[in-house]
């Protein structure tokens, strides 16, 4: 069975962001993705990090189902706190 070797930390690194656990934490507590607004299209990407989610997205391959939690990660009220008590991919990596 094939499984990804992406996660949310080779993502971060993708975007050329910190992907320690601290970093990931501080990215998620500290950026919203405003409701209506595609992740890509968001004001704290520079120009090649809005067009890789784009296409990656786009594509929806391996990357997507990661943009797709990004996404839905930053466009919550919950606080990073509570997100990694929850047993998910994403919030394991956050320790």
């Amino acid at each position: 069975m094939y499984t990804s070797a992406y996660s949310m930390t080779t993502l971060f690194e993708q975007l050329g962001l910190p992907a320690d656990a601290y970093s990931m934490r501080h990215f998620l507590a500290s950026h919203r993705l405003p409701v209506g607004m595609s992740l890509a299209d968001a004001p704290y990407w520079n120009k090649a990090q809005a067009r890789f989610l784009r296409e990656a997205w786009r594509e929806d391959g391996d990357w997507a189902e990661l943009v797709d939690e990004l996404a839905r990660s930053l466009s919550t009220d919950e606080p990073v706190q509570q997100m990694i008590g929850r047993s998910d991919p994403w919030t394991q990596e956050l320790g």
